[in-house]
């Protein structure tokens, strides 16, 4: 680990602030795919620097701002990866996103926390290990409402904003992968695509 690595995290921190305070979620994603592709570029803890990030169009129908249904079965998830020993996720509930069907959203349950709504999809060009849409560990947060009397809230889930994990693209990267609760039954041809070749 290094300062390095810090000070991506606040970028990315950063870049997603810029993004919700944007009020046109369009120009939040251009400004998105910009940014993104700049500190993949240009700095020293990219995966790929060599790489060349491609998206899909943006396409509003695909932003959803959703209530979280809690209500839902207790599930533990102990992912092994060679880099970070053990990481343990929690279900915290699930987001319908209308007719597309739904993804559970989780919580790591370890130091910090964070929200990580992972999705995998059947599309050629998408990551076939899935592709992060929320992970408020690393900044990646779209924004949301929680009403803190009740506990419930809203998370904004904009597909739009999908984005490959670290280990797409260099294998010294370990990522969690979306488990089965996170699966897409179709195609989704919005954020980062695979390279191509």
């Amino acid at each position: 680990m290094s300062l390095t690595l810090l000070d991506w995290r606040r970028r990315v921190a950063s870049i997603y602030a810029q993004v919700r305070a944007e009020p046109d979620p369009q120009a939040a994603h251009e400004l998105w795919v910009e940014q993104r592709q700049r500190l993949f570029h240009d700095h020293p803890d990219s995966a790929d620097r060599s790489v060349t990030l491609h998206y899909a169009p943006y396409d509003a129908a695909l932003r959803f701002v959703v209530g979280v249904d809690t209500d839902v079965e207790q599930l533990r998830l102990e992912i092994p990866t060679a880099t970070d020993g053990v990481v343990p996720f929690e279900r915290l509930g699930r987001v319908q996103l209308g007719e597309l069907g739904s993804l559970d959203v989780w919580w790591l349950a370890s130091y910090g926390g964070g929200v990580w709504v992972p999705m995998r999809d059947h599309n050629p060009r998408s990551y076939g290990g899935g592709r992060y849409v929320l992970d408020t560990v690393k900044g990646a947060d779209l924004g949301g409402e929680v009403d803190p009397g009740t506990g419930r809230g809203t998370l904004v889930v904009d597909l739009n904003f999908a984005y490959n994990p670290s280990c797409a693209y260099d294998e010294r990267w370990a990522c969690p992968l979306a488990p089965a609760g996170n699966v897409i039954d179709g195609s989704i041809e919005a954020g980062e695509l695979v390279p191509a070749g």
